[in-house]
């Protein structure tokens, strides 16, 4: 049967998503400087919600405010925002729009301008001398640490069902604290949570079943999973397939595939083959793998902009939810055009200054969409003409601002 863009999914714990289209997590930074819920947050996926997507997915929610990856984290402890909750799942769940809460802890990805430490499963520092200047050498948790994260993983999940949300996603790629548990690169332990693949995979595992017993069966719970991280010495495609093939034993109703770190980055597209470009996916490949040893519902993201892309992608059964977003910040009812029926392709395109030092660095098209972000959150129109290097700047400047407030109010 072939499957369309705007055919209904039905989840293992039986809930459905409308339609086959799904936002992607985009870190918003979009909270308050103390790291609390804005209406700011309301505004945005109210937009996306009237757009036509079946399923959005929040940017990084912290479990521990003493872990902070961006500026501006909303980080989710405990019920005192629980009316700003409730006010942000109403709006990104009208028009039948699931949404689902991205949850995290970033590990030593964790800007040392926000946090006065940091935790890793070992204490490796980045290889990467550019990042070893924004980065603390990371301390090594203790088994009693870890069981807390565990804890604050499903603290965190029960309090996003109680708000409203319609499921949680885990934050398992990317580098963050959960995929570098996954990687014999970072993680060196020597005890029950180290060495072989099948320990290192032990946290991930126990963070879904402490998740599943916050929430229920009948709650969707997710992850966003690493195909591998492209390092040397680091988590292979071989493992990430073991543990694919563990979360679908335990019942995880869908799981997301990207792929790279703050190292190497190809989330964002680069070092990408040319064949991979045409075929608008970065990750399609590796999605068939899974296909063939899994029945798990699965979400490619990254590289999509076609509804014929999109269309071949579902028609050859690789993947199950088409995960866009950026073409999602320069149009917000891009899923409507595409469910319409039109031939629409989005404008995403590089955003280039004409200064190879900068056009090369990734923050410089991160902070291009963090203000369209921000322009769409206060119900202005994505301006879609705006400079990069304006935009770099601009973001910069809004960064070292908020981390010098977050700094004086820790202090305090």
């Amino acid at each position: 049967m072939t499957v369309t863009l705007d055919q209904p999914l039905e989840l293992p714990c039986g809930a459905t998503l409308k339609n086959r289209l799904g936002k992607s997590a985009m870190s918003e930074t979009l909270g308050t400087t103390d790291n609390r819920v804005t209406a700011k947050l309301t505004r945005l996926y109210r937009a996306w919600a009237r757009g036509g997507t079946g399923l959005s997915v929040t940017g990084n929610v912290m479990i521990d405010r003493r872990a902070l990856g961006e500026p501006c984290n909303v980080v989710l402890e405990d019920r005192r925002d629980m009316d700003r909750l409730k006010a942000w799942a109403r709006a990104g769940r009208e028009n039948g729009t699931h949404l689902w809460m991205q949850i995290n802890h970033p590990g030593k990805q964790a800007p040392a301008a926000l946090n006065r430490e940091t935790v890793s499963p070992s204490a490796v520092p980045f290889s990467d001398p550019n990042l070893k200047r924004f980065f603390h050498v990371p301390r090594a948790l203790t088994v009693a640490e870890i069981e807390d994260l565990v804890r604050r993983f499903g603290e965190t999940a029960a309090l996003a069902k109680e708000a409203g949300f319609s499921g949680v996603q885990i934050h398992g790629a990317h580098g963050y604290l959960v995929s570098q548990f996954l990687s014999p690169r970072h993680n060196r332990r020597e005890d029950a949570y180290g060495g072989s693949a099948e320990n290192r995979r032990r946290f991930v595992l126990e963070v879904y079943d402490e998740i599943r017993r916050r929430v229920g069966g009948d709650f969707p719970v997710s992850i966003k999973l690493n195909s591998a991280d492209f390092q040397k010495g680091g988590f292979t495609e071989e493992e990430s397939l073991a543990v694919v093939e563990a979360l679908d034993a335990r019942g995880i109703d869908l799981i997301e595939i990207s792929g790279g770190t703050y190292e190497a980055p190809r989330m964002a597209g680069q070092g990408q083959r040319e064949s991979t470009r045409r075929r608008e996916a970065y990750f399609l490949s590796y999605a068939e793998q899974v296909r063939s040893r899994v029945k798990v519902p699965l979400m490619v993201t990254g590289g999509f902009r076609s509804r014929e892309g999109m269309a071949a992608a579902l028609e050859d059964g690789a993947t199950d939810v088409i995960g866009v977003a950026r073409p999602l910040v320069l149009d917000p009812a891009f899923s409507n055009r595409l469910l319409a029926g039109e031939d629409a392709v989005s404008a995403v395109a590089p955003i280039r200054t004409g200064i190879r030092a900068v056009d090369n660095a990734a923050m410089m098209e991160v902070s291009w969409y963090t203000l369209q972000l921000a322009r769409i959150a206060r119900g202005k129109a994505p301006l879609a003409d705006a400079g990069g290097l304006t935009s770099l700047v601009k973001v910069a400047g809004l960064i070292g601002w908020r981390r010098l407030r977050m700094g004086r109010l820790r202090a305090s």
